[in-house]
């Protein structure tokens, strides 16, 4: 299973622990999207463009078929995967997710945090100002990893507040952040460019087995984005959590696991009937 990093992130984002993973039977294979960590940046890339990054790392390693799976700003990358690859995904997973800009009657910026309308409304409208705040943002995080957190606190639901309290959480909050933007913000501005303009692809085209999973009252990705998805993508399983927001997605992750790996099992079994 290939598990899409959120925004900022790396491939060290929040995953379940390695004996979660074992006692699963899953092998979790992550990367750092172009310009975070350790990979090249890709200027003007869109979000359809993580289909044929994933095939790449999956035909490095031999795999056939696997299945995606991701939070917040994984979560339109796991999108374009099980659009554009139906034929190597065997299910999909996205968790509190964006819909697309441009998706018909949905008021993209209702109910979002100020900081997201601003970061947005930049990436659309003045990306030289959306640039100069993310490289400040990201020069105050590799001082401090958790500033970011410590920004938004005012706009978190206390839903949020006590799941990021958590020590463990913290921690591997903390290394996904550090490690994302080490060397510079050029990844968390290009993603925030890509889900600002046309994706490149249509969820609608969705067919493979898919879970949308979203917390009724998050803030950062609001609950009419989850609507709109949960309308658009054909038969997809959807599970709307009444008492949870965003970072909810973070605890909740080895259950979406086991998630996709009975939809796979499903579908090995169909293929060999």
């Amino acid at each position: 299973m290939f598990l899409l990093h959120g925004t900022p992130g790396s491939h060290q984002g929040p995953r379940p622990r390695s004996l979660v993973l074992y006692q699963l039977g899953i092998h979790l294979i992550a990367y750092d999207r172009p310009g975070y960590g350790g990979s090249t940046r890709s200027p003007g890339r869109t979000v359809v463009d993580a289909a044929s990054d994933v095939v790449d790392v999956a035909d490095v390693l031999g795999l056939d078929r696997f299945s995606v799976v991701g939070r917040s700003g994984g979560g339109p990358h796991a999108l374009a995967c099980a659009a554009r690859c139906a034929d190597r995904v065997a299910s999909a997973a996205v968790l509190v997710s964006l819909a697309p800009p441009d998706a018909p009657e949905l008021d993209w910026f209702e109910g979002m945090t100020e900081s997201n309308v601003r970061e947005y409304t930049n990436a659309r409208e003045n990306p030289t100002k959306l640039q100069s705040t993310l490289v400040r943002n990201a020069d105050a995080m590799r001082t401090d990893p958790m500033a970011l957190l410590s920004d938004l606190d005012d706009e978190m639901p206390d839903v949020d507040r006590q799941i990021v309290a958590d020590a463990g959480i913290r921690a591997m909050l903390h290394q996904n952040f550090r490690t994302g933007i080490e060397g510079s913000a050029d990844g968390w501005i290009d993603d925030a460019l890509a889900f600002s303009k046309g994706w490149g692809f249509d969820p609608g085209e969705i067919s493979v087995p898919t879970l949308l999973w979203h917390g009724e009252h998050d803030a950062f990705s609001p609950v009419e984005h989850f609507n709109w998805l949960s309308r658009r993508i054909p038969r997809a399983t959807v599970v709307l959590q009444p008492s949870a927001a965003h970072f909810a997605a973070v605890p909740v992750l080895p259950k979406v696991l086991g998630w996709l790996r009975e939809q796979t099992r499903s579908d090995a079994t169909k293929s060999t009937a």
